[in-house]
């Protein structure tokens, strides 16, 4: 396959994964964008970063678009070029808001852009590859497709489905100064939990279903959760903490991703009143639901 293109501009959307209840499966995409221009150069390979991230990623071949870019060429079987990334990030990075899910969602579609035959990299190809990368699929469904996603299968075959959202479902992520690593956060998880706990959470995943997509008065049982997020409270103690604040006070509230960002899912005024009960120490960010996903433009 040949290279057909030099120029792509890619916007991609944060994401958060879990939404309480459904762990690796549930994701949500929000509007709040990393934008990625990318030319195909001679020579080697060159990174500008305004935003997020500036003066702390890697600025060459290790940096997370470029390295998706090179895997989605390598998949087709193009050949592979020098690369010019300007990227001007608003997602944060190491919060649970999904920044590496963007970072190589946008590199995957950047790669179909330049590529003669961009059916190579269709949606399920980029799942796929995405999923490689980030080790599960939830962040990436939704960055991939927008609105709400479940996701399943694992890195050797992901699937994933869109399911629209109730109209008016808006969401505010309460960020902290304070990162941590994916990795660390799921250390804290135990390899068992007991089937009561699976059970309960499995039947809120499924409520779940129905409040985001048509009865958003369920969201604060929906949202409840048994598998993962109190175990985390070691590594994220004010998160969880100020999560089971909110819950309290009847919001729906849960830790995005792998935290430590707090979202709280609603329709309505209630954002103004969520951010004055977190407190300080946190920015607020009304966020309405993104239902484009990734979109690419030449």
């Amino acid at each position: 396959m040949r290279l057909v293109a030099d120029h792509a501009v890619v916007r991609v959307p944060a994401t958060s994964a879990n939404l309480g209840p459904g762990f690796d499966a549930f994701g949500l995409a929000l509007a709040l964008h990393d934008t990625i221009v990318v030319d195909a150069v001679a020579g080697g390979t060159s990174v500008h970063v305004e935003g997020e991230g500036a003066g702390e990623v890697p600025d060459g071949e290790d940096h997370l678009v470029v390295r998706a870019i090179r895997a989605g060429l390598d998949h087709v079987g193009a050949s592979q070029v020098g690369l010019s990334l300007r990227c001007t990030n608003a997602i944060p990075h190491g919060r649970g808001l999904g920044s590496s899910a963007a970072a190589t969602v946008a590199g995957l579609v950047a790669a179909r852009a330049l590529v003669s035959e961009p059916e190579g990299l269709d949606d399920d190809t980029v799942l796929r590859l995405a999923t490689e990368f980030e080790g599960h699929p939830d962040n990436a469904a939704a960055a991939l497709l927008g609105s709400a996603t479940i996701a399943w299968g694992g890195t050797e075959d992901p699937r994933a489905v869109r399911l629209d959202v109730v109209e008016g479902l808006v969401a505010t992520a309460l960020v902290p100064q304070e990162r941590l690593s994916t990795t660390r956060a799921r250390a804290t998880l135990p390899h068992r939990v007991p089937h009561a706990e699976a059970a309960a959470t499995a039947g809120r995943a499924g409520l779940l279903v129905l409040a985001l997509s048509q009865r958003p008065d369920l969201l604060l049982e929906a949202t409840e959760d048994w598998l993962h997020q109190r175990y985390r409270a070691p590594v994220m103690p004010a998160s969880v903490a100020l999560v089971e604040r909110l819950r309290d006070l009847g919001h729906a509230a849960v830790v995005s991703g792998a935290g430590p960002t707090v979202l709280v899912l609603h329709t309505g005024e209630a954002g103004a009143a969520v951010a004055e009960a977190a407190g300080p120490g946190w920015t607020a960010h009304q966020l309405a639901v993104d239902t484009d996903g990734v979109v690419l433009t030449r």
